[in-house]
């Protein structure tokens, strides 16, 4: 009997520090430059900025809602 083992690659998730808390925020290995991640401890939203092949973080800016007043 012949036994196939798989490998599986798991890619390493980058992490980044919350600017606000300092809390560590997962970066997913598919992310683009200009997304939106939010702080799982404080709940602060960042922009992605990429820099070669890492990431850093900007605060998000945050557009209000114009209800027409």
């Amino acid at each position: 009997m012949r036994i196939m083992s798989k490998i599986i690659r798991i890619k390493k998730m980058a992490k980044v520090n919350c600017k606000e808390c300092d809390a560590e925020i997962p970066i997913p290995s598919d992310s683009m430059q200009g997304e939106i991640v939010t702080c799982p401890d404080c709940g602060e939203s960042f922009e992605l900025v990429k820099s070669g092949d890492e990431f850093s973080i900007k605060p998000a800016q945050v557009v209000g809602e114009d209800w027409g007043q």
